[in-house]
């Protein structure tokens, strides 16, 4: 049976998680259930008391040309192993897209979920560029003014500056930055940020250790200095940093020789294009159309 999920399945749904995703780092998983899960979020097919199938529709308020857009995030979809190739993850897909559908007028989903949604409307929107940089490719320079573990207020201050340039974004708020650092710590990864002379934070950005490689997931900067410094104190952890931003960022000037990888990060659903013609005064028949609408470069990072 199709429902919404209920406390008392808490436990079932994270060991169906924990059987699905193997290759998701289980502290990221303990996270998820500990700070962002709520048993609404959850749409389950409940089968005899043990959770066949589930997914996660989390609420977020998204920022698209001054107004705010009631949205939510589709991922976590999965189906428990003795249950595979039964339909059940179609009907739970449909059940939960449906039900967005009437309520929102676009509907997020991250892209590595696309083999799964492609079907059901959702398409790329927001692309990212990873690049790959080494001593070689980075001016180096000192780590003065660089200190670790921001407080979440000085994080909300410099990314609601840095943020302004671009469009289509999550509406953040201090609870976000507080769950946000619980997360990369939990990953045991770290947050490095850059303050100027007038001890002002001019960017930040997590840090996360893979192999011989770290990972800038998220890289906030009010200028090149502070980029600079930021991927200066990356290169300190491993000797080669991969570098993960939006893609209209366009860094390739800043960083001509560096390896660059262009990806989709996050999928969008158009659920009601008449509304949304309306709402923006535009007429938007598509995805396409709503991009060509957009007043800055769209940009999306969040994976729930």
């Amino acid at each position: 049976m199709i429902k919404r999920a209920e406390a008392s399945m808490d436990a079932k749904i994270k060991e169906c998680w924990k059987k699905c995703f193997t290759m998701e780092d289980p502290r990221y998983i303990e996270y998820f259930f500990r700070n962002i899960y709520k048993p609404e979020y959850m749409y389950v097919d409940d089968e005899d008391s043990e959770i066949a199938a589930a997914l996660c529709v989390v609420p977020h308020a998204v920022m698209f040309n001054g107004r705010v857009l009631h949205a939510s995030m589709i991922s976590g979809v999965c189906t428990a192993p003795d249950y595979r190739n039964q339909g059940r993850m179609h009907r739970l897909i449909e059940t939960a897209v449906d039900a967005c559908s009437h309520r929102e007028l676009i509907t997020l989903a991250p892209a590595s979920e696309e083999e799964l949604l492609r079907g059901y409307g959702f398409e790329p929107l927001y692309y990212r560029s990873d690049y790959t940089l080494s001593r070689d490719e980075v001016k180096r320079i000192t780590n003065y003014g660089c200190a670790y573990e921001p407080s979440p207020i000085d994080m909300l201050k410099v990314y609601s500056s840095f943020i302004r340039r671009f469009n289509g974004y999550y509406a953040r708020d201090l609870e976000y930055f507080v769950n946000f650092k619980k997360e990369v710590n939990a990953r045991g990864g770290k947050i490095v940020a850059y303050y100027d002379s007038k001890n002002q934070i001019q960017g930040y950005a997590s840090i996360l250790i893979a192999g011989r490689e770290a990972v800038m997931e998220e890289c906030v900067y009010l200028g090149s200095v502070a980029l600079n410094k930021l991927i200066n104190a990356a290169l300190q952890e491993r000797p080669l940093v991969h570098l993960q931003v939006s893609s209209a960022e366009g860094l390739s000037r800043l960083f001509p020789d560096a390896v660059r990888k262009d990806y989709a990060g996050v999928m969008v659903r158009l659920n009601d294009a008449e509304l949304f013609s309306r709402l923006f005064s535009q007429k938007v028949e598509s995805l396409r159309d709503l991009a060509e609408i957009s007043q800055r470069p769209l940009t999306m990072r969040e994976r729930y």
